[in-house]
Order: structure tokens, then sequence, then C-alpha cells
């Protein structure tokens, strides 16, 4: 998938994906945890969150009603067609949004939006990189959440911006 001449997912490599999911799900307390996803693209992310889940729950939330199209039918095959297990809820809107309105109800709070903190395509999306999004993030979480952030090189200035929110 691209946008202009960004090329922001590809069906070719997700073990990036996988270990976002997997990091987070090693540091989760609880067996049957609800998981927020951020960005649903090819469905790597969510299909490792499924993984590990057990009997909790994912909604992943996606801004665009044709990549949710497009992974039931086309672009989720490769990750298993993850939509179709019943565990999982989609919402289809910006998860900026999601996360403001949520208290202490994740446990973990997955981001695979944007390639990361450099809010490449959406501006918008630099507020959940920004400190008042990351306080935010930590109202969404329950007190033992875990975030975890994909990002397609490191930023060392987000990494502190982490620090200095606590996580």
């Amino acid at each position: 998938i691209h946008v202009e001449e960004y090329e922001l997912m590809s069906n070719d490599e997700h073990g990036s994906e996988d270990a976002l999911a997997d990091l987070a799900f090693d540091r989760l307390p609880m067996p049957a945890p609800q998981v927020l996803v951020g960005g649903l693209g090819m469905g790597f992310t969510l299909a490792a969150a499924l993984r590990r889940v057990g009997d909790g729950g994912v909604t992943v939330a996606e801004l665009s009603e044709a990549v949710v199209d497009w992974n039931r039918e086309y672009t989720g095959r490769r990750a298993g067609f993850p939509l179709r297990d019943p565990r999982v809820t989609v919402y289809l809107g910006d998860v900026c949004d999601l996360i403001d309105s949520s208290d202490a109800r994740w446990d973990a709070i997955l981001l695979d939006v944007d390639n990361g903190p450099r809010a490449l395509t959406r501006p918008t999306n630099g507020w959940l990189y920004s400190p008042e999004g990351l306080e935010r993030i930590q109202r969404a979480l329950t007190p033992d959440g875990v975030l975890g952030v994909w990002s397609s090189s490191p930023y060392p200035d987000f990494t502190t911006r982490l620090e200095e929110a606590r996580f």
C-alpha cells in the first residue's frame, strides 16, 4: 500500500509487526487482555495479537474503510484473515479519538500508525507521539498496561518523550 511516493506497508515481510505484538504480550501480566491495535494495514499486527490474546479481545482502529474492505477480501489472506476472528472488533475511525475517549480500558495499546513517530502521511497522527498524546495513552491504559509502537526507524527524540512520560 502506497500513499503518494511512500510505501506504507507490504505483505512481503512482517517480522517487525509480529515482534510488536509479541514484545507487548511478553510484558502483560493478565491472561485475557483487552488490546487496542492502531492501524490495520495488511493485518499482521492484528494476527500476531490474536495468537497471544487468549480469551481476551482485540479492537483494531482503522481510518480507511477501503483498507478494512481490502483486508476482508484480499490483503488479509497472507495474515490468515484476522478480521474473521470473533475476538476482533473493528473501529472505523481515528485511533486518536478512541484513545482520547478511553480511561483505563486497554491492557495494551499497539500503535502501527503512519510509519511511527514521524507522522509521515497524516500530520494529525503526530498527536499520538506528543507529550499530550502519551499522557492520554497513559490514562487509556490499565495500571499494568503496555504501550508498543512500531517505527520505520529510530527516533531518539521520541524515546526521550517516552522516558519523560514514564513508559
